[in-house]
């Protein structure tokens, strides 16, 4: 019986060892040397005197040493904290501080802005090589290339309490600073048991599934890569999408499967030859954020296929609900809850709402988190009970209709941006007196950031220098795309200020 992730690639390994699971421009692993490599991985994390529920921070791209790294902290008894290598100096401060992990494995490209937010940090790099483990200047943490990590070597074995944490995830919740959803063994093995339970296959043994959602995301982690490694499929590792790169990678590699998020099927929407790109593919899906009825359409007449679509949450490692349980692609809906995963719609008191009538998506299921780090405040009720802050209803059919968000969240790209975290960034601005953050629609991306700034008496403030700054602080997908220069905001009675008056033009 499993018990601890990491154990669907030795499964994988053992029943298909010379099968391709992760493919890539840069190398190719079978099913066996990833084993191996994920042996190597805990080990050499074991050999470094971390203890169990240590946190190992990941600062990587889609690379297989991401994966390699990510099931050999599991394996190893550890806790994996994937973040952003996208995030600045400035966020990677605060949420490398909350983690208070024992090591950090990351990127060449990074390896300034980590050690910059956390000296004391010792990191293991990849994509360099890093001569001495004491090298740096003095009072400097120690680093190592990711090489030495490498060496096949065996792990001590660990025996894994489901319910210990095995993945942190940092988002904001409802607003505000971040925190860590605490995702354990038992939640994330319940998310893929959930999806292979779908009589709609979503990943089957014989695919080839091209993974281009960056790894650090919930959706590609645990959504993706996890099936993958379910069903001892292929994987092909993709780092940053473009549009026409990626097809031709989906036409070279003879991909089959293709889990995405709005903007990539917005992008292929208007490319010529997509049906003769998609030759081999059979399955396309989307989850992250809404996708508008008029793009599943054009991607239907364009190559033939239909786009299934899904509901998810990091709090849910991810899988609510999707279209494939239906069997049905149907534009407009999320579908029906996952197996193992129940669904209740209520009122602003808690209370079921009339059928057909919008209400909040409450939750419960095995896949669950277990609250935020580190105390596991806000999970599940005593039971099991989750408010999620979407506002959906039930069709005829019984699918799901997403409607509203109680949250203030914006998605750009498929990622969240909290307006309080923006906010918070842009205050610091010191010709800026007050800051008001909201979503707007936007083609491409889906929402994009708008920011509406009060500067203090004489200052010189413009548009450019506030995108300027907010660069500084902020990852490119949450800076704000349109900022508006106001002589004041609209306050409520109680001196909030009032996002409804801004979303509607004040």
């Amino acid at each position: 019986m499993r018990s601890n992730l990491a154990d669907l690639v030795r499964e994988a390994a053992e029943r298909r060892p010379g099968h391709p699971a992760l493919v890539s421009d840069a190398a190719t692993l079978t099913w066996s040397e990833l084993d191996v490599a994920v042996d190597a991985a805990a080990a050499a994390l074991q050999a470094r005197g971390l203890q169990p529920g240590d946190r190992v921070v990941l600062v990587l791209g889609t690379c297989w040493e991401f994966a390699a790294a990510y099931f050999g902290a599991l394996r190893g008894g550890f806790v994996a904290v994937p973040l952003n290598p996208g995030l600045t100096e400035y966020e990677l401060a605060s949420l490398l501080e909350d983690a208070a992990a024992a090591v950090g494995i990351v990127s060449a490209d990074v390896l300034q802005a980590v050690s910059a937010a956390a000296p004391e940090l010792p990191l293991v790099v990849v994509g360099a090589v890093v001569v001495g483990a004491e090298g740096g200047d003095e009072g400097d943490a120690p680093t190592q290339s990711y090489a030495s990590m490498e060496v096949p070597a065996t792990p001590e074995p660990v025996t894994t309490d489901p319910e210990s944490v095995a993945l942190l995830l940092f988002t904001s919740g409802t607003s505000g600073r971040a925190k860590g959803a605490m995702l354990t063994h038992r939640a994330l093995l319940a998310n893929v048991a959930n999806v292979a339970a779908v009589e709609t296959e979503s990943v089957r043994a014989d695919d080839v599934v091209l993974l281009v959602l960056p790894m650090f995301h919930v959706y590609s982690l645990n959504g993706t890569l996890a099936s993958v490694a379910d069903q001892a499929a292929t994987a092909v590792l993709v780092e940053r999408f473009d549009p026409d790169a990626t097809l031709e990678i989906v036409r070279r590699r003879g991909v089959t499967n293709i889990p995405g998020a709005p903007p990539m099927f917005v992008a292929w929407s208007t490319r010529p030859g997509l049906r003769e790109a998609f030759a081999s593919v059979r399955m396309l899906f989307t989850g992250a954020a809404p996708m508008a009825p008029k793009v599943f359409e054009e991607i239907a007449t364009a190559c033939g296929l239909p786009v299934f679509e899904g509901y998810g949450l990091t709090e849910a490692a991810p899988g609510v609900a999707s279209t494939l349980v239906g069997g049905v692609a149907k534009p407009g809906s999320v579908g029906r809850p996952l197996p193992g995963v129940e669904v209740r719609l209520v009122d602003e008191e808690g209370d079921p709402v009339e059928e057909g009538d919008p209400g909040e998506i409450v939750i419960r299921g095995a896949n669950l988190f277990s609250g935020y780090w580190p105390d596991g405040s806000d999970g599940p009720d005593a039971e099991g009970w989750f408010p999620t802050g979407d506002v959906a209803y039930f069709d005829e059919d019984g699918d799901l209709v997403l409607v509203d968000r109680r949250k203030e969240l914006v998605i750009v790209n498929g990622f969240n941006v909290y307006p309080r975290e923006v906010e918070d960034a842009l205050i610091g601005h010191p010709d800026i007196s007050e800051v008001a953050v909201i979503g707007v629609l936007h083609p491409q991306t889906g929402e994009a950031v708008k920011a509406y700034i009060v500067a203090r008496p004489g200052a010189d403030l413009n548009e450019a220098s506030v995108t300027a700054f907010a660069a500084t602080r902020l990852a490119r997908f949450k800076c704000p795309t349109v900022v508006a220069l106001v002589d004041r905001l609209p306050h409520t009675a109680t001196g909030k200020v009032a996002k409804g008056q801004l979303r509607e033009g004040m």
